[in-house]
């Protein structure tokens, strides 16, 4: 049996044979100037042109299915597992989408905006996640100040929630809203003080609804990302909400991002749905469009 000791001399005798066989190559070769950059960003890689499957049968079929979703396929294997590439693809989504949900929305854009910054009971991200309860109704504290702040009684009031994605809430909720304001405008429709609610899940819009009393009530909330994208965001839409609501008199635009519904697009679409839900005094299932 060969001793510890002799192991590692030899394992030393090889390392040092590498060492000497890289380094007189090296030395004879021409100096390289060092390169600042950086490995691909495996995330800007648009997986709906990507088709890794060698000798496909039809690979016209295949990349025109493809170009239809955002879903994984055709990215081949090596034996049973994914390619390096698609692995690392694999795990730079999951932290895209880890990141919308645990990072907060910067308070510098809600300043920059000019919005309220209220808040739901839920005293942190961590309550957040774990108590969604707490995240369904604004604290006390918020309702003072929306109700000191914002005008009573708005034909349409809007609401910026935070949700899932704070992502989804910088990346589209001003363009939409932006958009959606302007189209109310064109129609003649007034909209109260819009005002943003942190750590709030969808029925906050009732809370906040049951404060103000608006005719329509907007919401526009970070979505729940997934492996596609970490910037979905939807628009939440109810005439005469209040607490207790059913769902069903909820109508919703979903998939506002830049692969979905543009946010310009759903602004113009929210604009339109609302001046039908005050024609109709409806929303949800009872809301003809």
């Amino acid at each position: 049996m060969i001793s510890e000791n002799k192991i590692k001399d030899i394992i030393a005798e090889v390392l040092n044979s590498i060492g000497d066989a890289d380094a007189a190559p090296a030395a004879a070769a021409e100096p390289v100037a060092a390169s600042s950059e950086v490995g691909e960003d495996l995330a800007a890689i648009d997986l709906r042109k990507q088709l890794l499957v060698p000798e496909p049968n039809n690979r016209e079929a295949y990349l025109k299915m493809k170009a239809t979703t955002p879903a994984r396929i055709g990215i081949w294997r090596t034996g049973p597992r994914y390619l390096t590439g698609n692995s690392l693809r694999f795990r730079a989504d999951h932290a895209v989408a880890q990141d919308a949900v645990f990072n907060n929305v910067c308070p510098d854009f809600i300043k920059e905006w000019g919005l309220l910054d209220m808040k739901t009971k839920c005293a942190d991200k961590d309550e957040f996640l774990t108590r969604p309860d707490l995240g369904r109704k604004l604290d006390q504290a918020s309702i003072e100040t929306v109700a000191a702040a914002c005008k009573a009684n708005p034909t349409v009031q809007f609401v910026v929630i935070d949700g899932l994605s704070s992502t989804a809430i910088e990346t589209n909720a001003r363009n939409t809203m932006d958009s959606a304001l302007q189209g109310l405008k064109n129609l003649g429709i007034d909209a109260g003080k819009p005002f943003f609610i942190r750590y709030g899940r969808v029925p906050s819009m009732d809370s906040a609804s049951e404060v103000l009393k608006p005719q329509v009530t907007v919401a526009l909330v970070g979505e729940r990302p997934g492996l596609a994208t970490g910037e979905s965001m939807s628009a939440y839409m109810v005439y005469n909400c209040h607490e207790g609501i059913s769902e069903s008199k909820r109508t919703i635009i979903s998939n506002i991002h830049k692969a979905g519904t543009p946010a310009v697009e759903a602004g113009a679409q929210i604009a339109d749905i609302v001046k039908k839900m005050l024609e109709q005094k409806a929303s949800g299932i009872d809301l003809q469009i």
